[in-house]
């Protein structure tokens, strides 16, 4: 897995928009604080391409990807 994203003072703050996309990653939290969106968020940028220098070297196909959650209602 890669190393712990430095946030600063605000190092629990996890922003997906610009969370680098390379490396195994694991998004842990408690209810209702947007792991969910967060992990969308993530597969859409993997799928679409997006991130700039954070960026995957490849747009990836969703068959490409592997996502896994506790619960059935995340896959959804």
């Amino acid at each position: 897995m890669s190393p712990p994203l430095d946030r600063g003072a605000d190092s629990t703050a996890l922003h997906a928009i610009d969370f680098p996309l390379w490396g195994s990653r694991l998004i842990e939290a408690s209810a209702g604080t947007g792991k969910t969106w967060t992990i969308a968020a993530l597969y859409l940028r993997l799928v679409l391409g997006h991130g700039g220098s954070q960026a995957f070297a490849r747009p990836l196909r969703p068959a490409d990807i592997l996502v896994m959650t506790f619960t059935r209602a995340a896959t959804r």
